[in-house]
């Protein structure tokens, strides 16, 4: 009897592998989505490679186009706080991933142009910055497409200065 269960165990760890490696060549993901998915990317595989969920969403320039500001808060403790202030954009957590409503999304929060995540509420802490680098928000649709006016991302940029100052 000991000896089946360790066979058991044995094939359900070897399974399991073998499961996990068939989805991630076949572009299937631990967020419930499969990357390889020509519906999915409009483009198959090569799609996919870029991750972009969907073609940007290019809105016209004006006075209710939305527009995202920023800006980094030294934290008394430790890191950065930081605040993005979206106009004519309303932060939607649960429509996430969801289709697209006009004006509600989400942003995505980059470091030196490496992504840190999604923001979907005005502030974020960030444990260290190194002086100088930057940070971006860009704002993005539920689909997670980006937001463009006029042709633009609409994002906001700013470097994070020393540690002894905020901005």
């Amino acid at each position: 009897m000991p000896r089946s269960l360790a066979l058991f165990a044995i094939g359900l760890i070897f399974g399991g592998g073998a499961g996990f490696v068939t989805a991630a060549g076949n572009g299937i993901t631990f967020d419930g989505h499969d990357h390889g998915d020509p519906a999915h990317h409009d483009g198959g595989q090569a799609g996919a490679i870029g991750h972009d969920h969907a073609a940007a969403v290019d809105l016209p320039a004006g006075s209710d186009a939305p527009a995202v500001a920023i800006r980094l808060i030294k934290d008394p403790l430790a890191g950065w706080n930081l605040q993005a202030t979206p106009q004519n954009f309303r932060f939607a957590p649960e429509h996430a991933s969801a289709a697209d409503v006009p004006g509600e999304g989400h942003a995505h929060v980059y470091v030196n142009g490496e992504k840190l995540g999604r923001l979907y509420a005005g502030w974020m802490h960030i444990p260290s910055l190194p002086e100088g680098a930057e940070v971006k928000v860009s704002l993005n649709t539920n689909s997670h497409s980006p937001l463009l006016v006029a042709g633009e991302p609409v994002e906001a940029k700013t470097t994070a200065p020393a540690d002894s100052e905020g901005s």
